[in-house]
């Protein structure tokens, strides 16, 4: 009878093989997208949830570097190659929003979009990044997982959108006015280029909302936002002020382009022959003041708003549906 004395073990390279293989089965099962680069930047894993994301077969990537052809139309770098590269500066021309280290060292997270080819779908990835080191310390691979965020992504837009949006009308809302009247008001001082702004109210708007109902007022004032809006260029915003009034935003236009669009405001307003016998003129009717900044604007924006709105006040005491300027101003 033998008794086993000493205890079999076997070789220190078939368990870093055995470790090695394990490894790779269980990225290749992860749930999560994720694909390795070896130092060369070719690809030496690329998971079933990869292929899934980006309908490129394993079999397609596997040794090969144009790796980029999965996610985009034209030659880019991807995330892990900039690891490898240690080019982690470009990082930032390259993706939306700025990379950022992760707590890994040397590792990044980065954001954007992505064309996906194959799919035909562009989706809205995030992105980490990390370096793998030898026993040495060498720099050997480098692997990066994916996170489809694209529905968060629309989700979020579409909120954000939500929030600049006048529910009735669609036209942009008083906080969507107030952000851009200052942008562009900062843009045309920087510039000394013009910034026009009309100031435009529904004439006896209550009479015509007590005959026909606040269903009725509703359609009218929507009636009314799509005429205005019709006469915008690509660069103009027309808002929803408040109640029956309306703004327009006009870059770049001068006095005299503002009273020409308001003139037109105006005419189309009345063409839409809506009855109101609330009004002298038998029908919904506008009211519009106008004002500009001119060239290097000494004003403030809110002071634009004023001028355009004692314009506006003129225009209603001199008998409504007509354009008023400033006092001060000929167009």
């Amino acid at each position: 009878m033998h008794t086993r004395t000493t205890e079999q073990r076997a070789p220190a390279g078939a368990v870093a093989d055995h470790e090695r293989s394990f490894a790779n089965k269980l990225l290749e099962m992860l749930a999560v997208p994720t694909f390795v680069l070896d130092i060369d930047c070719k690809v030496m894993l690329w998971n079933r949830a990869c292929e899934r994301l980006t309908g490129v077969p394993s079999c397609e990537v596997l040794g090969r570097g144009d790796h980029w052809r999965s996610f985009y139309d034209a030659p880019r770098p991807i995330l892990a190659e900039l690891v490898l590269q240690q080019r982690t500066a470009e990082a930032a021309q390259l993706f939306a929003h700025p990379p950022k280290p992760s707590e890994a060292s040397n590792a990044l997270e980065a954001e954007g979009w992505c064309d996906m080819p194959r799919t035909g779908r562009r989706r809205y990835l995030a992105a980490d990044a990390s370096p793998i080191f030898d026993e040495d310390g060498a720099l050997v691979a480098a692997v990066q997982t994916l996170r489809d965020l694209t529905e968060e992504k629309m989700a979020r837009r579409a909120l954000e959108q939500m929030a600049l949006r006048d529910g009735l009308t669609g036209l942009a809302n008083r906080r969507c006015f107030d952000d851009t009247l200052q942008a562009e008001w900062l843009r045309a001082r920087r510039q000394e280029s013009p910034l026009s702004l009309l100031m435009v109210d529904v004439d006896h708007f209550k009479a015509y909302n007590d005959a026909h109902g606040h269903l009725g007022g509703d359609a009218c004032l929507k009636r009314i936002a799509s005429a205005i809006a019709s006469e915008m260029r690509a660069n103009d915003l027309v808002a929803r002020y408040g109640g029956e009034e309306f703004a327009v935003i006009l870059p770049n236009q001068t006095l005299a382009g503002a009273a020409s669009v308001a003139e037109r405001i105006r005419c189309r307003v009345e063409r839409l022959h809506m009855p109101n016998s609330g009004s002298c003129a038998q029908q919904v009717t506008v009211s519009i003041g106008a004002a500009t900044t001119g060239g290097a604007p000494d004003t403030n924006a809110s002071a634009l708003i004023g001028i355009a709105d004692a314009a506006l006040y003129r225009a209603k005491h001199l008998g409504r549906n007509r354009v008023s300027l400033p006092l001060s101003a000929t167009p």
